[in-house]
């Protein structure tokens, strides 16, 4: 599936010049236990043994996967949404950064805590890797002020660019997190729990 230019934040390519045969899409969501897994095994070793190997062979793109049942999903979703506004480069460290301390947004940890003061927590890690800590939470936060015109979900800066990711998502009918997506088509044959050894036989039989 195709990534807006908005968005190639998303993208992971270690391509110089050549074009990039094949792309592994992973649906992957912040507060998820088994998408940290697989995100740091990417982020660790196949994202080097991509650079190493298959350079102008493959991509990763990163698609942001909501899972609503834990309301905080949404917000550090959108947090990820804020950092492609203000500096897309950024993205890919800022999801380790959050993925790392990701259980500090589980359920039981944001429950009794205000919306913009998640979202005040999610702008301090993006200050960690260098983004501009006012910028990102103006762009997060939620006024207690409705619309000139009496609305009351107003939403935040980053809502529209959240919808079409949401619309997106929804178009492949994608559910589980993390779930694989290989050159357009689920991959089920890799799990949250595959090592780098495991990532490095399935590109070198899979990869061409």
């Amino acid at each position: 599936m195709a990534l807006a230019p908005k968005f190639v934040g998303q993208k992971f390519t270690a391509a110089t010049s050549a074009p990039t045969l094949h792309t592994l899409e992973l649906y992957l969501d912040y507060v998820c236990p088994f998408s940290l897994k697989m995100f740091n095994t990417v982020y660790a070793s196949v994202f080097p043994l991509i650079r190493q190997k298959y350079a102008s062979k493959v991509q990763i793109l990163f698609r942001q996967q909501i899972q609503p049942w834990h309301p905080s999903s949404t917000l550090t979703h959108e947090a990820g949404v804020a950092v492609l506004r203000i500096e897309p480069s950024k993205f890919w460290e800022f999801s380790k950064a959050l993925f790392d301390d990701a259980k500090s947004f589980y359920d039981v940890n944001v429950v009794n805590e205000t919306r913009n003061q998640t979202y005040q927590r999610l702008s301090k890690i993006g200050a960690k890797v260098g983004l501009d800590e006012q910028k990102m939470f103006e762009l997060l936060k939620i006024s207690d002020k409705s619309a000139e015109d009496g609305s009351l979900n107003i939403g935040n800066g980053v809502t529209n660019d959240l919808k079409v990711l949401v619309k997106m998502n929804r178009m492949q009918g994608v559910h589980v997190t993390p779930t694989v997506v290989f050159d357009g088509v689920v991959e089920n044959g890799i799990s949250s729990s595959f090592s780098a050894d495991q990532w490095e036989e399935w590109l070198e039989k899979n990869v061409v």
